[in-house]
């Protein structure tokens, strides 16, 4: 399978069932910390439901719907990037992600999601990436700003999460747009 290096000791792998006792053990170190804004914690609470969960992405995958990605740091797993929602018809998907917090504010999701947004704009042909975050979820939201997404919105009090109904920010990048934030991103880098 693949291996994509993210700089500084950081890999992006494909996340399969055999990955089960490190998604567990990477939520477990981050349970917390990743739960103040998602539900995966509240999922993944023992081996089975880790299975369980990464069963689920292998099915998303096999039926052209969705894909998990792990992020590597120095060998372990330090979080997850995904295309939750994958509608090759309409050329339409939704990524997300989630880090542990020691691997939070390096800047990670933001170099992995180039990577998936390339794969997904280039490859596959999509037209249209959504980022659906928490209005709270500041860390989040900027790695939308940083992709160069457009906030689209605000879906109001939509999720319930812990007993607490959220605000849903919807932010997207389609394809052109993504192919000049590339364009600008690789004059800057020269």
């Amino acid at each position: 399978m693949y291996v994509t290096s993210l700089g500084d000791g950081a890999e992006l792998r494909p996340l399969e069932v055999w990955h089960a006792g490190e998604l567990l053990a990477n939520i477990d170190r981050g349970r917390e910390f990743i739960g103040r804004h998602i539900a995966l914690p509240d999922v993944i609470g023992d081996l089975e439901q880790a299975r369980a969960y990464l069963r689920s992405y292998a099915e998303k995958r096999a039926v052209d719907g969705g894909s998990l990605h792990g992020v590597w740091l120095n060998g372990k797993l330090a979080g997850g990037l995904l295309f939750r929602v994958w509608d090759t018809p309409t050329g339409v998907c939704e990524a997300g992600c989630w880090l542990e917090p020691a691997a939070a504010g390096r800047g990670l999701v933001t170099r992995g999601m180039r990577v998936l947004l390339d794969w997904a704009f280039d490859e596959r042909g999509m037209h249209r990436v959504e980022w659906h975050a928490s209005s709270v979820n500041e860390a989040s939201i900027n790695v939308a700003r940083r992709l160069g997404m457009t906030r689209e919105g605000v879906m109001r009090e939509n999720y319930p999460h812990r007993g607490v109904r959220t605000d849903t920010e919807v932010w997207s990048v389609l394809a052109p747009e993504w192919h000049a934030v590339r364009a600008r991103t690789a004059e800057h880098d020269h």
